[in-house]
């Protein structure tokens, strides 16, 4: 096995923290803005049409995971692992063919079947006209939301998260907001469900139209036209098979419990949606990660640097909780001003579903990026039984709970197959290559951290003002960076990561370094 490099690690280190930096910025930036589009459409429709809506939304999201067919995770471990161009042009090619057909098959069939869907949900809460509606405007974004995706896992093999962060992230949803101000501004002023929904497809297909021109201009620098190698394309077809049955159950684990929700209690699909898309922000630091360390970790298994690998997991993982921890913490001690921070009113008075799924949430962020390094390493049958079992999780305790639990039940199974998938991942690698989080310089400060202030936030239970929970978070973090170095939970991977931070300034950063010297330990475990 060749010996960890500092050199390569501190390469690596670099392009996953531009990355994720990057990216975390533009995912920030997606949520404000996000922010901004669910209080104006909220405002503006009824629960009943809100409920409609996130339904059909998770409709168009499952078939739009399904109908990228495997290829995302493909293509961007693909492509860095190949030496050839030709091989490299043959996959890209293939890759936007095959997807196209896909994503245009999906809107079909969801386009056609959304009157039986609309009419099999319906319910006292939920009308199937609205649901018909919805299902029939959002097979739009199907085709689209696949294209996008594709486009950007390539663009991800090369180590560039520009598609993904600015376009998929940042300029598909600001024109979601600049359609519903268009909207606003016609008569009658007001946003109606009709509004809402030509909006919302409308965005998806100008963002899908500025994507396609960037594209036209930046992949042939990095990729010249030249001769293919038609081999190629069976060669990742082959690999994306068990990828596609990863992303199918993937999709079932994120996504299954809600659809059983809308099966039994339609009318709490809105409720907990609102839940799960904050706690779904707890992993937004890890997903960033594991988005550019899959290109990056993949050169380092071409090499067999294994140690590499490990040291930069533990890494990443490590500074991902200093993103995830507050989230958590505020969510699960604050769960109705942090509600209420995005929603109105009726949102906020049900707390118990957010708190429930932010456990399962802060588990999948504590163990970091698993099933990445596992694409990496062309373990795909392995994760693949790991996704079919979180799957089959997700949906058997839904059905076994939900119709009479309701949204806690939907949530209990959220979290529980989304906590089983990353364990599955961690436990493999554990036991195959020696890589797991389980390092006292990451448990000790993330315990040193945690356990005081959810006792603070336990005892001291007052009403707080929902514009403090920011600054909170922000204190959170600056706490647990502090008892890193206060409990001399620096280590070498610490160290190569600044390193990395001062060669993407272009300068160096001496403070820094003087507090890194007294945080950093003896002897490294």
């Amino acid at each position: 096995m060749v010996s960890t490099s500092g050199d390569e690690v501190r390469e690596g280190l670099s392009s996953v923290t531009r990355g994720t930096l990057f990216l975390l910025v533009a995912a920030l930036a997606y949520v404000g803005i996000s922010f901004v589009s669910r209080v104006i459409v909220v405002d503006g429709i009824s629960q009943g049409e809100w409920n409609a809506f996130s339904l059909a939304l998770t409709f168009s999201a499952v078939l739009s995971a399904i109908g990228t067919l495997g290829l995302p995770n493909a293509i961007a471990r693909s492509l860095p692992f190949t030496s050839s161009d030709a091989d490299r042009r043959t996959m890209v090619r293939g890759t936007l063919a095959v997807g196209a057909a896909s994503g245009i098959a999906g809107a079909v069939v969801l386009y056609v079947f959304a009157g039986p869907i609309g009419v099999a949900l319906s319910s006292s809460n939920l009308s199937a006209a609205d649901l018909t509606l919805s299902l029939q405007f959002f097979a739009i974004t199907i085709a689209t939301s696949v294209v996008s995706t594709l486009i950007a896992s390539i663009f991800q093999g090369y180590e560039d998260v520009v598609p993904n962060a600015v376009f998929v992230q940042v300029i598909t949803p600001a024109l979601f907001v600049a359609a519903l101000a268009i909207v606003i501004a016609l008569p009658p002023h007001a946003v109606s469900y009709v509004g809402a929904l030509a909006a919302y497809a409308a965005a998806n297909v100008a963002g899908l139209a500025c994507l396609t021109v960037y594209t036209l201009r930046q992949l042939p620098r990095r990729l010249p036209a030249g001769p293919t190698a038609p081999g190629a394309l069976r060669k990742l077809l082959l690999f994306a098979l068990p990828l596609f049955v990863v992303g199918f159950m993937s999709t079932l684990t994120g996504y299954g419990d809600t659809l059983v929700l809308g099966l039994y209690h339609s009318s709490e699909v809105g409720t907990y949606t609102a839940s799960l898309t904050l706690a779904r922000l707890i992993q937004v630091g890890v997903s960033a990660a594991a988005y550019i360390f899959l290109p990056v970790a993949t050169k380092f298994l071409r090499r067999n640097d294994l140690p590499s690998v490990g040291l930069t997991f533990t890494t990443v993982t490590k500074w991902m909780i200093a993103f995830s921890l507050p989230l958590f913490l505020v969510f699960f001690f604050l769960p109705s001003e942090s509600l209420l921070f995005v929603y109105k009113a009726p949102y906020g008075t049900i707390t118990l579903p957010l708190d429930i799924l932010v456990v399962g949430a802060f588990a999948t962020t504590f163990l970091g990026p698993g099933p990445t390094v596992q694409v990496a390493n062309g373990r795909t049958r392995l994760l693949a039984y790991n996704a079919v079992a979180a799957g089959l999780i997700d949906v058997g305790v839904a059905f076994a709970l939900v119709p009479e639990y309701g949204y806690v039940g939907a949530a209990i199974a959220w979290s529980c197959a989304n906590a089983a998938y990353s364990a599955l991942s961690i436990l493999e690698l554990g036991l195959l290559d020696g890589i797991h989080p389980f390092r006292r310089h990451l448990w000790l400060p993330l315990l040193a951290t945690a356990v005081p202030v959810a006792l603070v936030l336990a005892i001291v239970r007052e009403p707080l003002s929902r514009f403090l929970l920011p600054p909170l978070a922000v204190g959170i973090a600056g706490l647990f960076v502090l008892v890193v170095l206060f409990t001399r939970s620096v280590d070498v991977g610490d160290a190569l990561l600044l390193e990395a931070v001062e060669r993407m300034l272009g300068r160096p950063l001496p403070r820094l370094r003087r507090l890194g010297r007294l945080g950093l330990r003896r002897r490294l475990l």
